[in-house]
């Protein structure tokens, strides 16, 4: 049960600190504080939640289940605080805030850096994180409440998630130049369940997206190499290890590498690009000045 007191500033900065420096006497000092003042933080703040934060018996400092899954969404509030005290007028003119946004590795890479240096020429005074993560990833800060918004491939059916559609991308086969499917002329999805794949790991959105289509059709790619970050498929591709499936998204990054990359003739699968937002939490007007400059776009940049 919770008690009266409420959660204060000070609690949630002692349990930030505790649980990132894993230790309440490195956590005083950070702080500036005596460990007797950050135990009593920690305390009061488990005491007001009516949840343990920390394991304490053990030799070792351990943060309980609970504590870490509230660990980002207490960042992120304290993070939003203080960006509100750096900058009291920022709902009045936009000035010191700062927008959060988590993109898989491809979109961080290739597409948004074009809309940061846009967003940064109006908003100069405006931080813009961009957290550089796997595709897989993107949801979970959404959700958690460690970012404003995401960019991914999700087609989220869950209810905490709203999606945004910005575009859609064909998937091409990757190969190297000298790779005998390069000198087909007509090139199909058949062709490819003979030879190496490098692709995602199951669970990925993209791929899980691209095999439920193959599936229809009767078609199953043997993945040889399973890595996460496209950066990899790609460079596996270019060392000779068999051919990679990917979006069009990495055009830029496969052909600056000289590598081929090629449309299938039979069918076409295509994988969507959304904007993922949290469905219950309000955009600071910073993030939603971020947002509305990529939709209008509908994300143009990846289709040069």
């Amino acid at each position: 049960t919770m008690s009266n007191n409420s959660v204060s500033l000070r609690q949630l900065r002692a349990f930030i600190a505790v649980a990132t420096e894993k230790s309440f006497t490195r956590a005083a000092d950070k702080l500036d504080l005596s460990q007797s003042s950050v135990s009593t933080l920690v305390h009061e703040l488990e005491a007001n939640l009516g949840l343990r934060l920390f394991d304490r018996h053990t030799r070792q400092l351990h943060i309980t289940q609970a504590g870490a899954e509230l660990l980002p969404m207490m960042k992120k509030a304290v993070s939003d605080i203080d960006s509100v005290i750096l900058s009291s007028s920022e709902l009045k003119t936009l000035g010191r805030g700062r927008v959060s946004i988590a993109a898989s590795s491809v979109q961080a890479a290739l597409v948004l850096p074009h809309y940061i240096k846009q967003f940064a020429l109006d908003y100069p005074d405006v931080k813009v994180e961009l957290h550089d993560v796997a595709e897989h990833q993107v949801t979970h800060m959404v959700s958690s409440g460690e970012v404003d918004f995401g960019i991914g491939t999700e087609s989220v059916n869950r209810p905490d998630l709203t999606a945004y559609l910005l575009s859609t991308d064909a998937f091409v086969v990757v190969m190297r130049a000298d790779h005998a499917l390069a000198h087909k002329r007509v090139l199909r999805w058949r062709d490819l369940t003979d030879v190496p794949v490098i692709g995602p790991h199951v669970g990925n959105p993209i791929r899980d997206r691209l095999d439920q289509a193959l599936a229809i059709e009767g078609i199953t790619l043997s993945r040889l190499y399973e890595v996460y970050l496209p950066l990899t498929m790609v460079g596996m591709v270019e060392a000779g290890l068999g051919v990679a499936v990917m979006s069009t998204a990495l055009t830029k990054l496969a052909t600056g590498l000289g590598l081929v990359m090629r449309n299938l003739a039979d069918f076409d699968v295509r994988r969507e690009v959304s904007l993922i937002t949290h469905a219950d939490r309000s955009l600071s007007p910073t993030a939603q000045r971020f947002r509305d400059i990529l939709i209008r776009s509908r994300f143009e940049a990846f289709q040069n």
